[in-house]
């Protein structure tokens, strides 16, 4: 396992890959890895030669009086954790070998990052693209993988590689679940023992607009309505947004045709969670 911390460095290994004819897959993260990030590693191996990880707290996807500082961070655990799965190379740059003076570039997506966690995280969207095309230009995968969780992000993420024409393939792994369904993500280890259990309201709510989907609503609102009752049926859950949007636009349908994507982001305690459903209509 190749521990890189400077740009020079990795892209000194990518020409040594290319000399020798080898692909990448690229999985980037930002720590504190579970089962979610390791799947996307394996996956990775099935596609290219190679698979590389980034592990980079991004400063400029938080907001003033979000987590940046006390987002876990164990980059001797997520390396072990990567050898583990075969991975081969892990960039991990401080945060002056990405942003060595504040960047004047904004990459924006008006439309896309408008809508779901986007309404409620201003400028997130456009600290993620940004980050992402840095790495895009900085590792030159063939492919980079991401999670299903972040439905939003990965959509964005395709748009922004159409639009700039990277020469990078999109994989969207599907979301992995803990047994009772709680999506796994980094932040779940703020939870105490009653937030987890309360936490299981995310999924209650999508798995209810799911089976109303199946068993023949087709109103958009009206599902928003059940995920919202859903939720507050659980004193230690703060909905922040229920919705039922379009999976490739993300605007609001209100009548459901071919596909939705059921999203539902909350507050448990003090730790803001998300999660999705994509439902396929039956015709």
């Amino acid at each position: 396992m190749l521990v890189v911390t400077t740009i020079a460095g990795v892209r000194a290994r990518r020409q040594e890959l290319w000399r020798q004819g080898k692909t990448v897959a690229f999985v980037p993260t930002m720590g504190a890895l579970h089962e979610g990030h390791l799947s996307l590693v394996r996956r990775g191996r099935e596609l290219a030669d190679e698979v590389w990880a980034s592990v980079f707290v991004n400063p400029t996807q938080f907001g003033p009086g979000e987590d940046f500082e006390r987002y876990p961070r164990n980059l001797e655990r997520d390396v072990e954790l990567l050898t583990r799965e075969g991975a081969v190379l892990v960039f991990a740059p401080p945060v002056k070998e990405m942003y060595p003076r504040p960047p004047e570039v904004q990459v924006a997506l008006p439309h896309l990052a408008s809508h779901l966690c986007g309404a409620h995280r201003p400028g997130h969207f456009s600290g993620v693209a940004l980050v992402v095309a840095k790495l895009f230009n900085i590792v030159q995968p063939e492919v980079a993988l991401f999670g299903a969780k972040d439905f939003q992000q990965a959509v964005i993420i395709r748009r922004l590689v159409e639009d700039l024409n990277f020469p990078v393939r999109i994989e969207v792994v599907p979301t992995v679940r803990e047994a009772d369904g709680l999506a796994m993500s980094s932040r779940n280890t703020y939870l105490g023992e009653g937030e987890r259990q309360e936490a299981l309201a995310l999924w209650h709510a999508l798995t209810a607009a799911k089976a109303a989907v199946e068993g023949g609503e087709r109103r958009g609102p009206q599902l928003e309505k059940l995920m919202l009752a859903t939720l507050k049926q659980h004193p230690g859950v703060r909905p922040q947004y229920v919705a039922a949007v379009d999976p490739e636009t993300l605007a609001p349908v209100e009548h459901i045709k071919s596909r939705v994507l059921l999203a539902v982001a909350a507050f448990v305690g003090s730790t803001r969670l998300i999660d999705n459903l994509l439902v396929e209509v039956a015709q």
